[in-house]
C-alpha cells in the first residue's frame, strides 16, 4: 500500500480500523483543547500549549487531506489539488488554522478576529463525531420537508403577530405606551410563544390577548414537534443504512 493510500485510509472517518479511530479521537481531542481557552477571559500560559497542540494537529490534518485530494474527490489529477482548498470544509479548516499564526509571530496579534475564528473549530466536530455527521446527512436528505416546516412556522409567527398586534391595544402602565409598540415586538413575542420559550418581557394583559396567546402556544407545540419527528425518523433510517453498508463491506 502506498503512502498516500495509507494516509487516505487513516483520515477516512468511514474506516473502522483501529488506527483510523485513534486518529479521529486525536482530532476530537485537538478540537476540545482548541476551544477551551474560549471559555475564559484570562489567557493562561497553559492555553499557549493548548493552541500549539491543536493548531499543529489541524495543520497536519489539512496537509494530509490536501495531498490525498485526488483520492477523495470525483476530480482527478492536478485539478483535484486546485479545487480542494475551495471546498467548504477545507475553507473552515484553513480558518481554524489561522489563529495558530498568533503563536508563530507577534505580528499577527493585530488579527483580533482570530479568537472568533477559533469558534469555527466546533464545526470540525461534524467530521470526526459520527452522530453529528449523521444528523447533518439527515438534514440534507430531508431539507425539502424541513424547509416546508420552517416556512409554515415563519408564516404562523407572522399571522399570529399580526393578529396580536391589532388585538392587544392595552397600555403598559410602566411606560405609558402600547404593550406592543411596533410590529417587531409582536413578531418577537409570537416567535417566543411558538418555541414555548416565553421570556416574559413582553406579554398580553387583555382577555383577548391572553386567549390568542393560549391558542398560539398550543399550536406552536405541534409545529415545533414536526421537525423533531422528521429528524428522529431520518436518523434511525440513516443508522440502519450505515449498518447495512458496513455489513456489505
Amino acid at each position: 500500500m502506498g503512502t498516500r493510500k495509507y494516509i487516505k485510509k487513516l483520515i477516512d472517518h468511514k474506516n473502522e480500523s483501529l488506527i483510523s479511530r485513534l486518529y479521529d479521537w486525536l482530532m476530537l481531542l485537538a478540537i476540545v483543547i482548541g476551544i477551551i481557552p474560549l471559555m475564559f477571559r484570562e489567557q493562561y500560559r497553559l492555553f499557549w500549549y493548548f493552541d500549539l497542540f491543536s493548531g499543529s494537529c489541524f495543520i497536519i490534518d489539512y496537509i494530509f487531506r490536501w495531498i490525498t485530494a485526488d483520492l477523495n474527490s470525483n476530480k482527478k489529477g492536478f485539478v483535484a489539488y486546485l479545487y480542494y482548498p475551495f471546498t467548504p470544509m477545507a475553507v473552515i479548516d484553513l480558518l481554524t488554522i489561522l489563529p495558530t499564526l498568533n503563536l508563530l509571530s507577534p505580528t499577527f496579534k493585530v488579527m483580533r478576529f482570530s479568537r472568533l475564528l477559533k469558534v469555527l473549530r466546533v464545526i470540525k466536530f461534524i467530521r470526526y463525531f459520527e452522530p453529528l455527521g449523521i444528523i447533518l446527512s439527515v438534514i440534507r436528505k430531508q431539507k425539502k420537508i424541513l424547509c416546508t416546516v420552517l416556512s409554515l412556522a415563519v408564516f404562523y409567527v407572522f399571522i399570529t403577530a399580526l393578529i396580536m398586534f391589532n388585538a392587544e391595544e392595552e397600555i403598559d402602565p410602566r411606560t405609558g405606551q402600547y404593550l406592543f409598540r411596533n410590529f417587531f415586538d409582536a413578531f418577537y413575542w409570537a416567535a417566543s410563544t411558538l418555541t414555548t420559550v416565553g421570556y416574559g418581557d413582553i406579554y398580553p394583559i387583555s382577555d383577548l390577548g391572553r386567549t390568542i396567546s393560549i391558542i398560539s402556544s398550543m399550536v406552536g407545540i405541534a409545529i415545533i414537534a414536526l421537525p423533531s419527528g422528521i429528524v428522529t425518523a431520518g436518523y434511525m433510517d440513516e443508522l440502519k443504512n450505515r449498518k447495512t453498508d458496513k455489513r456489505g463491506l
